[in-house]
């Protein structure tokens, strides 16, 4: 996975060089037919008639991994379930998790609002907006409908899709404690979520160390290639605060957590945890990466599988904290752009919004831009100046939404370590191995 993300780097920024070269120098017709040929999006309009290499192998990956969600969630939360004989020790766990989830979030927005005042005061957004207009925006909803999706009213709308991902916990929990209280009374429905969670890691091992590495390439080329420096360079301030407030949070923020909560090495954890973090950022996808860290937290951190199982799948959905410090930033950055004045109380109830909005934020890429128009509508942000600056953002969020997947994953693992700590079932020689 290094080596992959090393050389799609290279590949990368040597395609935004040769594309500003081609357009610059009245080649454009030369660079249409590259990037028809390896990069073009064939789904949309404009790739009616490309080939998309690069896009095809890429979407190929993320399909095989998306493939899985559902079924990997439902069936391993089930069995988690079944094997916690103990009610009590499944409320610990519970409490556990979401005081974990709350701590760390709760930290990443101060680190968000710190930084962002900051460069908000610093006169760094005052980005200058043109246009007479801006694209289609995303539809937004109240971020306390997340409750009422919790528990669906069709069990097959749940399970024929992956956006409902905080539902299919609840069934996979239900059903689990349902076989549970039934004990020796039903086999057959347990045995076969087993055997489902055996094909499905034989799958896994497939995919992302065969595949993995290739399509890992291939993302990040596509990525350099698709999004060049004109669309970097008006919002630069935007990119680099974002980053410094995620690199804060990765850093010394998940370090300190687990070292203060059990003492344990977090260097340790953070070697083990980079080829998560690694698959994260090169999907922009917190689902893509969840496979890959449920085996890793399990078979290196030495976490149980049945803490692991449920802390994970739930923490990819309402553990967003990278997701969170993007909305924050983002909506300063929109406000100063549009003429808002933003004052620490906005700022402050900003980041509230952002945090209940990151809660069942869908895991898939560029799913974050529909959750930050909810904040920014939240807050009154509606001339249309906010319109075209969220355009904008649009345009480049996509390295951003990279760089902060990788964050959640990191603090799912994290938050599971620690609950796993706690109830004294960490392997601490597998940790420390």
């Amino acid at each position: 996975m290094g080596i992959a993300l090393g050389a799609g780097l290279i590949t990368g920024l040597l395609l935004l060089f040769l594309r500003e070269y081609l357009n610059s120098h009245g080649y454009e017709s030369a660079w249409t037919v590259i990037n028809n040929l390896f990069f073009q999006d064939i789904s949309v309009e404009e790739g009616k008639h490309a080939i998309g290499i690069f896009y095809i192998i890429g979407q190929l990956f993320i399909n095989c991994l998306q493939l899985i969600i559902v079924p990997m969630i439902f069936s391993s939360i089930a069995i988690a379930m079944c094997q916690i004989s103990d009610t009590k020790k499944l409320g610990r766990i519970s409490g556990k998790t979401l005081l974990g989830f709350l701590a760390t979030s709760i930290c990443a927005m101060i680190v968000a609002i710190i930084c962002g005042f900051i460069t908000y005061h610093l006169g760094l957004f005052n980005v200058s907006i043109s246009g007479n207009g801006a694209s289609q925006v995303a539809s937004s909803g109240n971020p306390l409908m997340v409750i009422l999706d919790a528990v669906p009213n069709n069990i097959g709308t749940v399970l024929i899709t992956n956006g409902r991902v905080i539902a299919v916990v609840f069934l996979g929990v239900v059903m689990g404690l349902c076989i549970n209280k039934l004990e020796a009374e039903i086999l057959i429905i347990k045995k076969l979520f087993i055997d489902l969670n055996n094909v499905i890691t034989v799958f896994l091992n497939y995919v992302i160390y065969n595949f993995g590495p290739i399509a890992v390439f291939v993302l990040i080329s596509r990525t350099f290639a698709v999004y060049g420096v004109e669309h970097l360079r008006p919002a630069f301030a935007y990119l680099a605060t974002v980053t410094i407030a995620a690199s804060i949070c990765l850093i010394f923020l998940y370090s300190s957590f687990i070292y203060i909560t059990t003492g344990l090495n977090p260097i340790i954890f953070m070697k083990k945890i980079t080829k998560v973090a690694l698959l994260a950022v090169s999907a922009a996808s917190s689902a893509a990466a969840l496979s890959l860290n449920l085996k890793t937290t399990t078979e290196e951190l030495g976490v149980s599988e049945d803490i692991a199982s449920f802390v994970l799948p739930l923490g990819m959905t309402i553990n967003m904290n990278g997701t969170a410090i993007m909305q924050v930033v983002g909506t300063l950055f929109v406000a100063a752009s549009a003429g808002y004045k933003v004052t620490l109380g906005n700022m402050l109830l900003i980041a509230i919004l952002a945090l209940i909005a990151s809660v069942g934020t869908p895991s898939a890429p560029g799913s974050s831009m529909i959750v930050l128009f909810t904040v920014i509508s939240g807050m009154g942000y509606n001339n249309d100046a906010t319109l075209i600056a969220y355009a904008l953002l649009l345009a480049i969020n996509r390295p951003m939404d990279m760089y902060t997947t990788s964050l959640n994953v990191i603090g799912d693992a994290a938050t599971a370590l620690v609950v796993s700590k706690s109830e004294g079932t960490l392997d601490i020689e597998k940790y420390n191995s």
